[in-house]
């Protein structure tokens, strides 16, 4: 390899991933509005510099929201962002827990329109 070439295989990009904890919120979160019949599919991406978990009623549609991890935000706004399909930031935090509540008046929602 030449001196200040940058190995670009695959296992050598580096890639932000959700860890196993933050996985769970998000999938307790996703469970329950799948459970009242407002989401379908899902998606997850793991760039350089994002972990993204897209929320979909159906699998050929645009996301209805994205889940973002972005950790070069963290000592700023936070780390943590929930995106609406038109790009509308609809809550950024620190904390994975308190920015997923923005899903708690939808859930509330759907389950008072059964």
């Amino acid at each position: 390899m030449e001196v200040g070439a940058r190995d670009m295989s695959p296992a050598s990009v580096p890639q932000i991933a959700f860890d196993r904890l933050e996985l769970n919120r998000i999938l307790t979160v996703y469970g329950r509005m799948v459970a009242a019949g407002e989401w379908r599919d899902y998606a997850l991406d793991f760039l350089e510099e994002v972990a993204v978990f897209s929320i979909f009623r159906r699998a050929s549609e645009m996301p209805l929201y994205r889940i973002e991890k972005r950790p070069r935000l963290r000592a700023k706004q936070g780390q943590y962002s929930v995106i609406a399909a038109g790009g509308v930031i609809l809550k950024r935090g620190h904390d994975l827990a308190q920015v997923l509540k923005v899903f708690d008046k939808k859930l509330l929602k759907a389950l008072a329109a059964e």
